[in-house]
């Protein structure tokens, strides 16, 4: 690839080949046309701005109050319950001091958990390292042409088994771990463990993706100054497209296999095996009349050999860690809502059957609301606004490509921005050991090789600084965050408020039934009061004969009397 520099004026011009790093002359740009839709298409901003309106109405309508009226007067009536004042009968109380040996241990487990998931994820970017490596010393052209697909599509792999592995660890030990705070209430003890459940498998499902999002080539150095782990293996870059691309293909595999797996299968399998083990044990115990017994069993005892019912929890977390998938990085990979939806469509029937025939009867429970599961959406919904903006301004080229396109640009077009984003390399400054061992058999000595960064060029002053151009870049992206961040708030907070808590008809009706049941106790009260006067105007002249004991009749006589009466 043939380029010009930017050579001070004056200076001797030696002419010079420019070749691009890393030189992959048959698969160059190659990922570049793939990822094009994903990376340079401006709809993807538009379409995550109106997705997060969308989510923060959908909110807004799942958790709506519908008040039923006719209900509204059984529950006014409260029933205050006197607490003892026996101190030989009260229970003993926790204290503090008590407590905080629990804290502290949920405090160290959960960091030592978080700190075990980070160190999964160093150790799958280790192998993508060092199976890259072992790859390109392999003499078969189509290995080596192949080596980042090989190694993308097996790293995801191994991170989607860890994941649901380590999913079914997190639950059990954050189960133990609120079992020992002790709480008091059941509705304190589930939010509890809720809350650890959700950061534990937050922190699990989606450390891989971010790593890919925000660090993968971040921090890879730049030709003759290169960042080493273990002093051997190369810190892995993007590829040419840039990393948009891979974190499109790692968020579908691990959506689809988690949904697929553990979602799906893991949901129906193990209540069925469950089941299978639990009626073999009764039948160990009763071989011989077990059929026959069977036969004569009323319904609540067959359903015996079902899984007892663990709640909805479960049910909530997979929706909830799927909104995550949806919403947090839609901007990379817009078909996950669509993918979703098939989801649901396919679980909401197995969920169905699963509770009908694989599991006991719940007992039935009213509840005001979904609980602490509504402010994890809502903060769901707040940290995928920021993330879509960092996605968009720092993972694609979208902005950089309006820099360009803005500031740089002499015809108002785009050509001529892969050579503005290129920084030149004097391949002898390269370290002992460093460089290529094959420059790709070009026919022709390469002085200058180019590489995708801001960088000063080798005849510069201060070379291989950080240029200019890489700061106005960096000022843009900040900008588009802030302002993306605030404009979609802006959104989703006038959604929220034309959106009321309560629809207008039911409101209307809950009006109604006030005016009819304040007119309604106006005429009763009216009534009372029409019936209280009779009384107290008849009363002192249905008594006056006993007092005068008079028998003249007057004009109120016995005969009046008894038409009263």
């Amino acid at each position: 690839m043939t380029a010009s520099g930017s050579q001070p004026p004056g200076a001797p011009c030696p002419p010079v080949s420019f070749t691009l790093i890393p030189a992959l002359k048959k698969i160059v740009f190659s990922l570049e046309d793939v990822a094009y839709f994903f990376k340079n298409n401006t709809s993807n901003g538009v379409f995550s701005v109106c997705f997060h309106v969308y989510v923060s109405g959908s909110l807004k309508e799942a958790v709506k109050d519908h008040p039923r009226a006719e209900y509204e007067a059984r529950v006014l009536e409260k029933s205050l319950r006197k607490e003892s004042k026996n101190k030989e009968t009260d229970k003993v109380k926790l204290t503090w001091r008590d407590r905080f040996p629990a804290y502290f241990t949920n405090l160290m487990s959960i960091v030592f958990m978080i700190a075990v998931t980070f160190a999964i994820v160093l150790g799958v970017i280790i192998y993508r390292i060092s199976t890259a490596a072992a790859l390109a010393m392999n003499s078969s052209p189509s290995v080596r042409s192949n080596i980042r697909v090989t190694v993308t599509a097996t790293a995801v792999i191994i991170n989607l088994v860890v994941i649901i592995l380590l999913d079914e660890v997190y639950g059990c030990v954050a189960r133990w771990l609120t079992k020992i705070e002790v709480p008091k209430t059941e509705k304190s003890f589930e939010e509890r463990l809720i809350f650890k459940a959700f950061l534990l498998k937050f922190v699990n499902s989606y450390t891989p993706i971010f790593y890919v999002a925000f660090f993968k080539g971040r921090f890879v150095g730049r030709p003759g100054d290169y960042v080493y782990i273990f002093r051997s293996f190369r810190m892995e870059e993007c590829a040419p497209g840039g990393c948009l691309m891979e974190l499109c293909i790692q968020l579908s595999i691990i959506m689809l296999g988690k949904q697929l797996i553990q979602n799906n299968l893991f949901e129906i399998g193990i209540p069925k095996m469950k089941k299978f083990i639990r009626y073999l044990r009764l039948k160990r115990q009763s071989p011989a009349d077990h059929d026959e017994h069977m036969k004569r069993k009323q319904r609540y005892e067959a359903d015996f050999t079902l899984e007892p019912f663990g709640g909805l929890t479960p049910e909530y977390m997979e929706m909830i860690i799927q909104f995550g998938f949806v919403t947090l990085f839609v901007a990379s990979f817009p078909l996950a809502p669509l993918f979703a939806l098939l989801n649901n469509i396919i679980e909401i029937r197995l969920d169905a059957k699963k509770f009908v025939t694989e599991l006991r009867r719940p007992v039935a429970v009213r509840a005001k609301d979904i609980g602490i599961w509504y402010n994890i959406l809502r903060g769901i919904g707040k940290l995928a606004v920021i993330i879509n903006a960092f996605v968009i301004s720092f993972t694609s080229d979208f902005i950089p490509r309006l820099v360009y396109l803005y500031m740089y640009s002499k015809n108002g077009t785009m050509h001529g921005f892969v050579n503005h984003t290129l920084s030149s390399f004097n391949v002898s400054d390269f370290q002992d050991g460093t460089a290529p061992n094959d420059p790709l058999d070009l026919g022709y000595e390469v002085h200058v090789c180019r590489y995708k960064d801001y960088r000063e060029p080798p005849w510069s002053e201060h070379k291989y600084d950080i240029s200019k151009d890489f700061w106005a870049v960096l000022a843009a992206r900040l900008a588009f965050v802030i302002v993306f961040q605030n404009l979609v708030m802006f959104m989703s907070d006038f959604v929220d408020w034309v959106i009321p808590d309560i629809p207008k008809d039911i409101s209307q009706q809950i009006h109604k039934e006030k005016v009819l049941m304040v007119e309604l106790f106006m005429r009763e009260e009216q009534g009372k009061q029409q019936l209280l006067d009779t009384w107290m105007e008849r009363g002192p002249k249905k008594s006056e004969p006993c007092s005068n004991h008079s028998p003249q009749a007057g004009p109120d006589g016995p005969e009046n009397h008894g038409g009263a009466l």
